[in-house]
């Protein structure tokens, strides 16, 4: 039995869907434990490119079984288009190979609403949502007002739990916003056009998980977003609402009682942030959009331009820990290449003193950088296949990145296909 959590040491996007899509090869199932379809997993391979928002990366690999566990919230409408879009490029996709928890959330259309209409109340202050409803799905789910997968074995009971959902929604929809009331018929007839396809999918995660777990199978935890938009240790309220930690990895896929063996952080070889936030480390103008460029740095969920900036050593160190990263994965590396110098952030000077502790946020908005430069190395470096084949500055970056974070670089991607990277010795 091996159970290994991949998950972002970042702001995320940080290639995790790349990197699971990889590792996945070595493992009997892959779980996806938190968060909705307010982030992307891109992965490129022979068929083309493909985005998962909430598919497991193991699906694009025909053996693997792939689970969406009871720590998510599903939009339904969004995954049974995903599901199709997929299926179009020739991914098989059945009961056989997906499996769903019958205890995940429903993110209903009424949350994207309410999430937008906040959004748009909020105005500059807004935190910079993906407008997609995660957080009005999870704050039903703490104050127990959440529809479960499971309800949809029992439509007579699910139909009266509309409606006494869509009663109080509207003293926030209607009363509150001044929009049009949600309907309760428009809301059944949603669920049983996404949600009813889905029934033979749904399982018991908890039985079927510990049972692969017992039996010897090598499960990976697959996380949505990085260290630093967790609901507890992120930059608050700039955050994700669900814990992005590998430690809630087996509790999110529903096995709480499982230890995790192997923790693979995954880390860019510069700076990337979608969203509001403090971000200190930021590039702007034509150095940004050189960088974005670059690296395609497009939110895969979005489509949103990513903000950009050299490595923070202080914001990845701190991710490194909190994650409990054993290993990490440092990607796109070839995107530095042609740089004279290569900036890295080593310190925070605030309030005239430095630091290189990660702060809470009201500290962290008044950060300012404090770099070191290394030199730069020439590209490309794509055919490369071992750590020696790389130019010697790019070999000192990454020894300086490991060093800075205190924790050793697994693999190095240098290029964006499946084979383009580099497992170190």
């Amino acid at each position: 039995m091996v159970l290994t959590a991949v998950v972002g040491i970042n702001w995320g996007d940080e290639g995790k869907g790349r990197m699971v899509d990889l590792l996945s090869e070595e493992y009997d199932i892959v779980v996806r434990y938190q968060g909705g379809n307010n982030a992307g997993h891109t992965v490129v391979n022979e068929r083309g490119k493909f985005i998962m928002n909430l598919l497991p990366s193991g699906i694009l690999r025909p053996d693997k079984a792939n689970v969406l566990g009871p720590g998510m919230v599903l939009d339904l409408e969004h995954l049974f288009k995903e599901v199709a879009s997929f299926r179009e490029k020739g991914v098989d996709i059945s009961p056989r190979n997906l499996k769903i928890s019958d205890r995940a959330a429903i993110s209903m259309p009424y949350h994207k609403l309410l999430d937008e209409l906040e959004e748009d109340r909020l105005g500059d202050k807004r935190f910079g949502s993906t407008r997609r409803g995660i957080a009005p799905a999870y704050s039903d789910k703490y104050m127990k007002k959440a529809l479960r997968m499971g309800d949809l074995l029992e439509w007579d009971r699910l139909e009266e739990k509309v409606a006494d959902i869509v009663e109080w929604k509207n003293l926030a929809v209607y009363r509150g916003y001044g929009h049009d009331p949600v309907s309760r018929e428009k809301m059944l007839e949603w669920l049983a056009t996404y949600g009813k396809p889905f029934i033979p999918y749904l399982i018991d995660t908890t039985e079927y998980l510990s049972a692969a777990a017992d039996s010897g199978k090598a499960i990976m935890f697959e996380a949505q977003l990085g260290a630093l938009r967790d609901i507890d240790f992120g930059i608050y309220p700039y955050t994700s609402s669900s814990s992005t930690i590998a430690a809630y990895a087996p509790i999110g896929a529903g096995i709480p009682a499982k230890k995790l063996d192997k923790i693979i952080g995954i880390m860019k070889a510069y700076s990337t942030c979608v969203g509001e936030g403090p971000f200190v480390c930021e590039f702007f103008g034509d150095q940004a959009r050189a960088l974005r460029e670059a690296g395609g740095e497009y939110g895969a969920a979005t489509g949103r331009p990513r903000r950009v900036g050299p490595f923070d050593a202080v914001a990845s160190a701190y991710g490194v820990r909190v994650q409990g990263a054993t290993e990490l994965a440092l990607t796109k590396l070839d995107v530095l290449a042609g740089m004279e110098k290569i900036p890295v952030c080593v310190a925070y000077e605030i309030d005239g003193g430095r630091t290189t502790e990660f702060p809470l946020t009201p500290a962290l908005e008044r950060a300012k950088p404090e770099y070191t430069y290394l030199d730069g190395f020439d590209g490309p470096i794509s055919g490369c296949r071992r750590f020696e084949e790389l130019p010697r500055a790019a070999r000192e970056y990454v020894r300086y990145l490991e060093e800075a974070v205190g924790c050793r670089i697994a693999w190095v991607s240098v290029g964006a296909g499946r084979d383009e990277y580099i497992q170190m010795p």
